[in-house]
Formats: C-alpha cells, sequence, structure tokens
C-alpha cells in the first residue's frame, strides 16, 4: 500500500539535509587543516596609500592573516563578497588579521573603498607574482577570486596553511542562501554592482 505524505513530512527532510550539510562542512574544514603548511617568501605590496607594505606586516600582532584574492572593481561578485566582509570584519579580526588584496592601483583601491563604505586593510599586487603564486591567475593574467590563510611562527616564517575559491552559491556570501529561500532561482546575471565612476 501506497503511504501517505505526512503533514511537515518534507519539512523534515529539509532539516535532516541541513544537518547533513553543517557535518560535511566541519569534514571539510578538518580535511583542509590535514594538508600540510606552504612556506611562502615574505612578498611585497603596496598599500591604498601606495606606500610598500610585506606581507608579514600584514600580521600585525597575530600570527594569522585571512586574505582575500580579490579581482577588482570591474567583477560584481569580488564587489559583492567584499561588501559582506565589511560587515564581519571587527568580528575577524578578534581571531586573525583580515585584508583583501587585488591588481587594482592603490589609488583605485582608496576610491573604490570609500565608496562602498569598506573598513578592512587593502593591499594592491599590481607587478607581483603573488596571485600566480598561490593560484589565482590564470592565463592571460586574468584574477580568479578566493581566500588564502596564512601563519607566522616565532621565527618570523611565513606559511600558507590554507585556502578556498569564491563562486556563485559559495558559502562565503550569505545572499545565496537567502535568495535561495526565494520562490524562484536566482539568476547569476542578475547580479550587477558595477560603479561606472572608479571602472
Amino acid at each position: 500500500m501506497k503511504q501517505k505524505n505526512r503533514p511537515g513530512g518534507s519539512q523534515n527532510r529539509i532539516r535532516e539535509m541541513e544537518k547533513e550539510m553543517r557535518k560535511m562542512k566541519q569534514q571539510l574544514a578538518n580535511l583542509r587543516r590535514e594538508f600540510p603548511p606552504r612556506k611562502v617568501r615574505d612578498y611585497s605590496f603596496k598599500d591604498s596609500f601606495g606606500n610598500a607594505v610585506k606581507l608579514s606586516q600584514l600580521f600585525g600582532g597575530r600570527s594569522d592573516l585571512i586574505l582575500i584574492h580579490n579581482m577588482g572593481v570591474k567583477c560584481a561578485y569580488c564587489t559583492l563578497w567584499a561588501d559582506g566582509f565589511s560587515g564581519i570584519v571587527k568580528h575577524l579580526e578578534q581571531r586573525a588579521s583580515f585584508v583583501v588584496e587585488s591588481a587594482d592601483a592603490p589609488s583605485v583601491q582608496r576610491k573604490f573603498a570609500a565608496d562602498r563604505g569598506w573598513g578592512f586593510r587593502m593591499v594592491s599586487s599590481q607587478g607581483t607574482s603573488f596571485k600566480k603564486d598561490m593560484g589565482y591567475e590564470g592565463e592571460n593574467k586574468s584574477p580568479w577570486p578566493g581566500v588564502s590563510v596564512f601563519t607566522k611562527n616565532k621565527k618570523g616564517e611565513i606559511f600558507r596553511v590554507s585556502d578556498a575559491g569564491f563562486g556563485p552559491g559559495d558559502n562565503f556570501c550569505v545572499l545565496w542562501d537567502l535568495f535561495d529561500l526565494l520562490p524562484q532561482p536566482y539568476k547569476e546575471e542578475g547580479i550587477d554592482y558595477f560603479y561606472s565612476e572608479v571602472r
């Protein structure tokens, strides 16, 4: 005999899947921690005012650094991610230093950050091999978005301990999950946060 759907049955399945997803996310985090740290050199960047700053200096008084690989002002998605980070930067900095890098010129970064109201630090990797060395630059020097986490030991040696790429629907932007609650699926091409004055 065919069993009838009981009220709330689909809701129960939703809750089960949510629990499964949280469990898998924790497993993924633990798996990332198993990879051996990779030593990196002390790269040099430019801050938003054009001053030279070393990777080691970005740690401040912390032993860990969260560094966002941003594609710059021409990427609507990267603007979206950065908007979200701006709201939680104080929480992030309770655990680690936080900085956003892009290949945009310092003056472009400074103007765009002011327009968006971003309160986090930014550095320019323009003219360096940093993005390529970290695996976030494709052919023809096209940048890719993502995040790298670095740690610095007492000797001052710097290691990259983990990284993750960004993409529509990822876990690094709360917007996707909220959109998924709406009756109609979101369209990726509908995300547009370009600002003509900085392009």
